[in-house]
């Protein structure tokens, strides 16, 4: 019986660094404002990179890592809502500058969760027996639909790309997982609407690039639906709650950490943070936190470790994975 494993992980963000404070010169806002409410204090914005751009650099650090060979890998996975173009995907263009030749490609979108289907996607496939190693990466550059005279939307995103190499192991690291939409709710957070335009449209609709977004729907969203799956994932796994070692959840808001943590009743000191210095990167956030992390060496790609990870966003989508790494 074959298993997924994650064996490398990496994380790419642009150079620029915008802070509250360079918000604060463009629009009503300030650091406090803006620090009190969210958590967050700085962003990495684009200043000529894309999506794809992004996403290569984690993948070759992906590679790098492993010292693999590109010919070696049998998938990638790109979890975007902001990709380059629709099509070739952001996945296709990153398999033509590796040089991944033997792998398929293609782009999941699942908003702020994208991540977290998007491995549980790779994992089933790696499961399947067909394929031995997959590159699975969230990438996002949201700076390009954001309306930066909106400050309630402006100061909450950052640029960037996380990802994971995903190998055939034998032995079970994916032990529960959770997925959910709810279409019903999506327009309370909606971006990239492309209109009806031809000779023989009405002329009725139109474009709307840019990110919107219902900040208390989202936020009570999180804080009611995201907390009840988490509480029933732990439960219908039966995996003790105080033998999850951290928790990886989308980094939205600080204060949605906070009462989620509360509302579980997990210890807060293991929900792990990093909007403070890269803003709401949607289906980067997880990777580039695990990423991070690793990289501190306060997590560790042993087998000795539980993790759960939690996306939740635009979809309405929200999901979990309790992982072994």
């Amino acid at each position: 019986m074959a298993f997924a494993k994650i064996s490398q992980v990496a994380y790419y963000v642009p150079s620029q660094v915008v802070t509250n404070d360079d918000l604060s010169k463009m629009m009503d806002t300030s650091d406090e404002w803006i620090v009190s409410r969210t958590g967050i204090k700085a962003r990495h914005i684009s200043q000529s990179e894309d999506t794809s751009d992004l996403a290569s650099q984690v993948a070759v650090k992906l590679l790098e890592k492993a010292q693999l060979d590109p010919l070696d890998i049998d998938f990638i996975i790109v979890a975007t809502i902001t990709p380059d173009s629709m099509m070739p995907s952001t996945a296709a263009r990153v398999q033509a500058f590796i040089k991944a030749e033997n792998a398929f490609s293609f782009d999941l979108t699942a908003a702020c969760s994208g991540f977290v289907f998007a491995l549980s996607t790779a994992e089933k496939l790696i499961a399947s027996g067909r394929y031995q190693k997959g590159l699975v990466i969230g990438a996002e550059v949201l700076s390009k639909t954001i309306d930066w005279s909106d400050r309630s939307t402006a100061v909450l995103f950052g640029d960037g790309a996380g990802g994971v190499l995903l190998e055939k192991s034998s032995s079970e690291y994916f032990m529960a997982e959770s997925l959910h939409s709810d279409g019903s709710r999506g327009e309370s957070l909606t971006s990239g609407k492309h209109a009806i335009s031809s000779p023989f449209s009405d002329g009725k609709n139109r474009d709307n690039y840019f990110l919107e977004m219902d900040g208390r729907t989202i936020f009570d969203f999180a804080i009611r639906d995201v907390s009840q799956s988490i509480s029933k994932l732990i439960e219908d796994s039966h995996v003790a709650i105080d033998s999850i070692d951290y928790y990886l959840l989308h980094q939205a808001n600080i204060r949605i950490l906070d009462k989620i943590a509360k509302k579980i009743g997990a210890d807060r000191e293991k929900f792990l943070a990093n909007m403070m210095q890269y803003g709401n990167t949607s289906a980067a956030s997880i990777p580039i936190l695990l990423a991070e992390y690793v990289e501190k060496g306060i997590l560790k790609l042993n087998g000795g470790q539980t993790i759960l990870m939690t996306g939740f966003g635009g979809g309405l989508t929200w999901g979990s994975l309790i992982v072994k790494i």
